[in-house]
C-alpha cells in the first residue's frame, strides 16, 4: 500500500485515525498501531511480513542481552552480523553470485530471492537500536510490542525517514496530539502528496518516455533535459514521501526528523549531503564514519573514510556497480572539496550552483540507468555537440509536463517561503492557504483516479 493511493486515502488512513483517537490509553493505541502497521506492510508484502517480525523479535532479544552488560560486545557483534546478513541475503546475494562468477569463471546458480519492500530502512533502524543500547545511549526495550511499533510503524516503514530509537523512545510511551499539531500534520501530508502526485509522477512519466529510447539516439539537449526531469522526479518523489511520513507522524503524535532541506540550492557537495536524505547521511555519520575515525586520524585517513562511507551509501541504494559509482562520485567530490576551497575557485554563487547541477546530474545517470555501458553511452550523448535534434522531445513534451517542470523548479528552493510565516495570523493568509491546500488535494485525487502511473522510486531500496 502506498500513501498516494485511493485505498490509503479513503479507507486505511481515516479508519486508523478514528480508531486511534477513540482508544483512550496509550498502550492500547500502541497495540492498535502495531496491528495496523503490520496490515499496511502485509498489503503489499504478505509473505515478507513474517521476515520483518523475525527481525523485530531477534533484535529485541539481542537488545535485552546487550543491555545486561554480560558479554555485551559479543552480543552486539551478533546483532550487527545478524542485521547485515539479513539485509545482505535478500538484497545482495545474487549480486555477489554474479560477481563471483565473473571474476572466478564459476557457474554458481542464482538464488530465487525477491527484495522485501523497505528492508534497507527497517534493518538500519534495528541495527542502530542494538548499537545504541551497547553504547549506553538508550536502555533496552523490554516490551516486545513497543519494539515492534518502533520498527514497523507504517508512516516511516517503507521509505523512511530512518528513525533512531533514542529520537522516538519517549514518544512511544508519552505523546500528545493537539489541534495545532494535527493541523500541521494534515498540511504537511497534503503538500507531500502534491509533490509526489502532481510533480514527481508527471515528470517521472516524461523521463521514462525519453529514457526508453536508446541513449545514442538522444541529443545533447534531450539528455540534459531528461536528466533534469529525473532529478526533479526523484527529489519530489522521495521528499514528498518524507513529507507525508512526517505529516502522518504528527497526526498520531510522533515527531520525525526532517529528511530534506532544499538540497538543490546547495553550493557544495558537502552542503548537498547536509540537505539530501538527512536521516541516511546522519546514520552513516554516526554508525560508520565516526567509528572509522572520522576526521580524527589525519588527512589521508579522512579521505579514505569518506570514500568508504560513500561506497557503502551507493551499495545501500542497490545491488549494482552503477549505484556504487554514484556513491563514489559524490565521495570523490567531497574529498576534492576538502582539498580545494570551492568558494575561492568559484567566487560567484551562480558558478557554484552550476557546479552542483553538473555533479548531481552526471551522478544521476548512474543512479537511473541500470547497466554501465548504457550509462557511459548516455554521458557521451550529454557532451555530443554534433547532435542538437529535439525530435524525440517534441514528440513527448506537452503543457502538463511543462507545468510540472515549472512548479518543480520553483518549489525546489528558488522562491523562499519562510518569510510568509509573519502573515500566518492574518485572515487573508489563512484563507489563501486553506484554499490552496483544498485545491492541491482535489487535483491529487483527480489525477490518481484517472492514472495508473504511481511508482515510488525508493521502494526498491
Amino acid at each position: 500500500m502506498v500513501f498516494s493511493s485511493l485505498v490509503f486515502l479513503w479507507l486505511f488512513l481515516p479508519f486508523t485515525l478514528l480508531v486511534n483517537y477513540a482508544l483512550k490509553h496509550t498502550q492500547i493505541r500502541n497495540c492498535f498501531l502495531l496491528f495496523m502497521s503490520l496490515i499496511f506492510y502485509a498489503w503489499g508484502e504478505p509473505s515478507y511480513v513474517v521476515l520483518m517480525m523475525i527481525s523485530i523479535f531477534v533484535n529485541w532479544i539481542i537488545g535485552q542481552q546487550v543491555g545486561k552488560g554480560v558479554r555485551a560486545k559479543l552480543w552486539v557483534t551478533i546483532g550487527v552480523l545478524f542485521n547485515l546478513s539479513f539485509l545482505g541475503y535478500f538484497k545482495y546475494i545474487n549480486f555477489a553470485i554474479d560477481n563471483v562468477n565473473k571474476v572466478l569463471g564459476t557457474g554458481f546458480e542464482f538464488e530465487d530471492v525477491s527484495l522485501p519492500i523497505g528492508i534497507s530502512f527497517y534493518t538500519f533502524q534495528a541495527l542502530s537500536y542494538v548499537v545504541d543500547v551497547y553504547r549506553g545511549q538508550v536502555k533496552p526495550q523490554k516490551n516486545l510490542m513497543k519494539m515492534g511499533l518502533y520498527i514497523s510503524f507504517f508512516p516511516q516503514l517503507i521509505a523512511g525517514p530512518i528513525v533512531k530509537y533514542y529520537d522516538i523512545e519517549k514518544q512511544i510511551d508519552n505523546r500528545k496530539v493537539t489541534l495545532d499539531s494535527f493541523n500541521d500534520g494534515v498540511i504537511r501530508f497534503i503538500v507531500g502528496l502534491f509533490k509526489k502526485v502532481m510533480i514527481a509522477n508527471i515528470l517521472g512519466g516524461f523521463a521514462d518516455q525519453m529514457l526508453s529510447h536508446p541513449a545514442a539516439e538522444l541529443s545533447i539537449y534531450e539528455t540534459w533535459i531528461s536528466m533534469f526531469a529525473y532529478a526533479l522526479q526523484i527529489y519530489y518523489d522521495f521528499s514528498g514521501y518524507s513529507d507525508m511520513a512526517i505529516g502522518l507522524g504528527l497526526m498520531f503524535g510522533f515527531r520525525f526528523q526532517e529528511n530534506f532541506n532544499y538540497p538543490y540550492i546547495s553550493q557544495s557537495i558537502k552542503e548537498y549531503w547536509r540537505r539530501w536524505h538527512i536521516s541516511l547521511s546522519t546514520w552513516f555519520k554516526e554508525y560508520l564514519y565516526i567509528p572509522l575515525g572520522g576526521n580524527r586520524k589525519g588527512t589521508a585517513r579522512t579521505y579514505i573514510n569518506l570514500l568508504i562511507v560513500f561506497f557503502c551509501t551507493g551499495l545501500w541504494h542497490g545491488a549494482s556497480w552503477n549505484f556504487v559509482i554514484w556513491g563514489m562520485w559524490h565521495g570523490l567530490f567531497l574529498v576534492i572539496e576538502r582539498i580545494v576551497n570551492v568558494e575561492k575557485v568559484l567566487p560567484w554563487r551562480i558558478l557554484r550552483h552550476i557546479y552542483i547541477a553538473f555533479v548531481v546530474l552526471i551522478s544521476y545517470v548512474f543512479f537511473r540507468i541500470e547497466d554501465l555501458p548504457t550509462a557511459i553511452t548516455y554521458i557521451d550523448s550529454m557532451f555530443d555537440v554534433s547532435n542538437t535534434s529535439m525530435e524525440l522531445f517534441n514528440m513527448v513534451w506537452n503543457k502538463e509536463i511543462m507545468t510540472a517542470m515549472i512548479l518543480g523548479t520553483l518549489m525546489m528552493g528558488i522562491i523562499p517561503v519562510s518569510g510568509l510565516s509573519k502573515y500566518k495570523d492574518t485572515l487573508v493568509y489563512n484563507l489563501t492557504r486553506s484554499t490552496a491546500l483544498i485545491l492541491m488535494f482535489y487535483f491529487c485525487v483527480l489525477y490518481l483516479a484517472g492514472s495508473s502511473y504511481n511508482p515510488f522510486i525508493y521502494f526498491r531500496f
